[in-house]
């Protein structure tokens, strides 16, 4: 992360390939009127997987009650 900022290094081998990337994330940024359920039945199909959201955004998250208009939620894909 820090090697263009390191004196001295001018370049980066970045050959590197992944055999099993993992699922990327997705983004959500709360609008007025969202709640946890919502997000999940969007996502996921099914609100009752909420927790999954709520646990992937802790500590931002005190509460699953509580969400902000214009907070950005992490998505995590399912297993």
């Amino acid at each position: 992360m820090a090697a263009g900022n390191v004196q001295h290094v001018d370049k980066v081998d970045d050959q590197l390939t992944v055999l099993n990337p993992t699922p990327v994330s997705q983004f959500h940024t709360v609008v007025s009127g969202d709640n946890l359920w919502k997000i999940a039945d969007k996502y996921y199909g099914s609100g009752a997987k909420n927790d999954v959201i709520f646990e992937a955004n802790k500590p931002m998250l005190k509460s699953p009650d509580n969400i902000y208009p214009g907070q950005v939620l992490r998505i995590p894909v399912l297993a």
